[in-house]
């Protein structure tokens, strides 16, 4: 007589419990996420509103925020900012900062961003007003160098178009964040304002493009600084080099290699650390600077690759292109 199979018993006395298998929910081979992954949290947006009167340098703080990697639209009717920012927050989008310039060239427009600025706190989007401000004096003298009217002068003189543009702006002013006379700044002077009140604690630093280039197809038109490797020996008279670039192992190798080579490089990026920082104290954001060889293939191409790193071991941004890669 064949006995019924003991079942398996916990140390309480009950059943032990198996474990159900988990029901396949995406496709063989391919792994599942987990449930305990949660999508990324959006970064905080960053709205700025840069508004003043006309002639103050709103033009120019505009451009200083898109050189900072600021998503900026001039003239923009204020009812167009609340679709903006939304664009802005909604998920997947890689804007961070927006700044829009809204000031009394919108006309009828203008009225409402009181409105909409109460619209946006309410919303929990944090702004920020930056309000470009100058003296009557100064703005005429502009507005007169510019040959140029006031938008709200009409039949009037340019005073009358300040006095009804002060009129309309001087609620906007006293709930500005930052407020910037320009009477007495140069635009040097303005550009640092202005980066100073955006200001994130992350270091300033230039946007350097080194390029390689063939002296036989000329200068690069924006070349900052134009450096001249014809000094070391041309790899292309060997045979086995020839063929190849100075991104290529063996030709970097040989041009490196080449006496004086490396003690030029070192000394030239040395040499450049006062001039880099000299550009940023004058607002200068973008330099270029051009490595020249022969034909652009071999010595350029080796030396810009080893000015770029030695450069970005420094802290700097930069960008290496070789222009005349491929001519020959």
């Amino acid at each position: 007589m064949t006995s019924e199979p003991t079942p398996d018993l916990s140390p309480q006395g009950q059943p032990a419990r198996v474990p159900e298998p988990s029901p396949t929910t995406v496709p063989s081979g391919i792994p599942a996420i987990e449930a305990a992954t949660h999508a990324p949290e959006p970064s905080e947006a960053e709205v700025l509103i840069i508004t003043g009167m006309s002639g103050a340098g709103r033009t120019r703080a505009a451009a200083v925020l898109e050189d900072l990697d600021w998503y900026v639209v001039d003239n923009l009717p204020p009812r167009m900012i609340v679709p903006l920012v939304d664009l802005m927050t909604r998920s997947g989008s890689t804007l961070e900062r927006i700044a829009a310039v809204v000031d009394v060239r919108g006309r009828e427009f203008f009225t409402d961003l009181v409105e909409v600025l109460d619209h946006l706190r309410q919303s929990g989007v944090f702004y920020r007003i930056l309000f470009l401000d100058a003296s009557d004096e100064v703005l005429v003298r502009r507005y007169e160098q510019v040959r140029r009217p006031h938008p709200l002068q009409g039949e009037g003189r340019i005073l009358d178009g300040l006095g009804e543009e002060r009129r309309l702006l001087a609620s906007l002013e006293e709930r500005s964040d930052v407020v910037i006379d320009t009477s007495e700044l140069t635009v040097h002077d303005l550009a640092r304002e202005v980066r100073a009140a955006v200001a994130d604690g992350t270091p300033e630093t230039l946007r350097i493009n080194v390029v390689s280039f063939g002296f036989k197809y000329g200068l690069p038109l924006d070349a900052d600084h134009v450096v001249d490797v014809r000094f070391l020996a041309n790899p292309y008279w060997i045979t086995e080099l020839r063929h190849l670039t100075g991104r290529d192992a063996p030709v970097r190798d040989y041009v490196l290699g080449r006496p004086g080579a490396l003690e030029f490089v070192d000394r030239y990026v040395n040499a450049l650390e006062p001039v880099l920082a000299g550009y940023l104290g004058e607002e200068k954001r973008y330099v270029t600077i051009a490595v020249g060889c022969t034909g652009g293939k071999h010595r350029s191409v080796a030396i810009s690759e080893a000015i770029a790193a030695r450069l970005r071991a420094q802290g700097q941004r930069v960008i290496v292109t070789a222009r005349d890669l491929g001519k020959e």
